[in-house]
């Protein structure tokens, strides 16, 4: 058995930077990870050309201080994504330029959400999509934003909690696009760094089975080591979190808050071309079709050398596309993308994609939801945990709940609390004991 003080479960952001705040506290710690690798739903990989792409996570702007500084810190190359152009509404019945009415009414919408109480009895047992249903808006501002609903919470806008998306909403409060900014050597390389500056401490290939928790501490029992602690804290998704085997087992309150939440579905794909041809249409790169919500591609390059269309669906068109597998995508995308920018479109020079839906160890969206209408509670249920078990998952964050953000920020938050309870106990022994007898 190995003994330390705390033992963090996940090795994405939250994990990370709660393990930083350990290690400049002079805390022992051990981050441990099921997967073979650090970054959670932030992943890089190759595509057919050798060239490293984020799968997961990718974008960032600089109203996110956590991500901004630590790319800073780590020495990433902050690219700039382009949207010089018009962007475009599908199918091409709608003018190029129709796109900026349409986005107009959709934030205006969504402004209106966001000034909603989550709890004001008006809106309850509402989806989402009633909620739209019942505003003035125009058809194409209501599937604008209901397309925004699906690409960002990866469920279908009927059946998500309206309250669920305004509480979750008013908390991502970026003034510049969240599409800023991504890093020339992969976000996915930030968690790379940071893990290596904690050393030893991180252990890969380790997914938690078990924890005995009571009055005095924690047991970890991973697949082949077991832990000794005094505090547990897990930067997991709720649907991950409750496959851990508790002893003795959770109080009702917290079970009933683990279960009031469900993983989305999202796909992700980037189509690398020879050049922007795009651009010299006068085009951004940027489509939205309003025959499928959840549908958004942007352009992605890195630079003219690397030019680049990135992809997202989220919600039900990615669980429809994907159940005949990634060609079934790659032809969908491509019958959409060439009346949209051209035939040169349909010849990518690679193709690549990551379905995240039932992934093993983080679920199937950016984030889990709270698909429960009479779970209002659940998110304060999880962020006070239990006297030696925390909860520090992107989805309980404060401030940029399911982006990485959020992750920084609650993984933060969590560890600070714990490293504060810490030196509570250590300054209440010390009087209790002044002699160190």
């Amino acid at each position: 058995m190995q003994r330390t003080e705390v033992v963090i479960v996940g090795a994405g952001f939250a994990g990370l930077a709660a393990a930083s705040e350990f290690k400049a506290a002079g805390i022992d710690f051990r981050l441990l990870e099921a997967r073979d690798r650090v970054g959670g739903r932030v992943e890089g990989a190759y595509n057919g050309l050798g060239e490293k792409v984020d799968l997961g996570g990718q974008f960032f702007c600089e109203d996110m201080p956590g991500v901004m500084a630590l790319a800073k810190q780590y020495g990433k190359t902050l690219v700039t994504t382009p949207f010089e152009g018009d962007s475009l509404l599908q199918p091409a019945s709608h003018g190029r330029h129709d796109i900026e009415e349409a986005y107009a009414g959709a934030a205006a919408l969504r402004r209106r959400m966001r000034a909603i109480d989550p709890a004001d009895p008006a809106i309850t047992g509402l989806t989402a999509s009633a909620w739209a249903e019942r505003q003035e808006a125009t058809p194409e501002a209501r599937h604008m934003f209901l397309s925004m609903i699906e690409g960002l919470w990866c469920k279908p806008a009927e059946e998500i909690p309206f309250w669920y998306v305004a509480s979750n909403d008013r908390r991502i409060t970026n003034k510049v696009s969240e599409l800023q900014y991504f890093a020339g050597e992969t976000l996915h390389s930030l968690a790379e760094d940071m893990a290596r500056s904690l050393g030893s401490s991180v252990e890969t290939g380790q997914p938690v089975e078990r924890i005995a928790w009571g009055g005095g501490g924690v047991t970890i029992e991973a697949c082949s080591r077991t832990y000794q602690a005094r505090h547990a804290i897990l930067a997991v998704p709720p649907v991950m979190a409750r496959k851990i085997a508790f002893e003795p087992g959770l109080p009702p309150s917290l079970r009933g808050a683990l279960a009031a939440w469900e993983s989305g579905t999202v796909v992700k794909s980037f189509l690398r071309y020879p050049s922007a041809f795009w651009r010299r249409k006068g085009l951004s790169g940027s489509v939205l079709w309003l025959d499928r919500r959840g549908l958004y591609v942007c352009d992605a390059s890195l630079d003219d050398d690397h030019a680049m269309l990135v992809a997202f669906a989220g919600g039900p068109v990615a669980t429809q596309w994907m159940a005949d597998g990634e060609g079934m995508l790659r032809q969908q995308l491509l019958s959409r993308l060439v009346p949209a920018l051209g035939p040169e479109a349909a010849e990518p020079l690679d193709f690549i994609c990551r379905d995240w839906s039932g992934d093993r160890w983080s679920g199937g969206g950016y984030s889990d939801d709270i698909m429960d209408m009479a779970a209002g509670d659940a998110e304060d249920v999880l962020r006070s945990g239990l006297a030696n078990v925390s909860f520090a998952c992107s989805e309980l964050s404060p401030s940029f709940p399911s982006y990485v953000e959020g992750a920084i920020s609650i993984g933060r938050l969590q560890a600070r609390a714990v490293i504060a309870r810490f030196s509570a106990t250590a300054e209440a022994d010390a009087l209790q004991n002044p002699a160190g007898k």
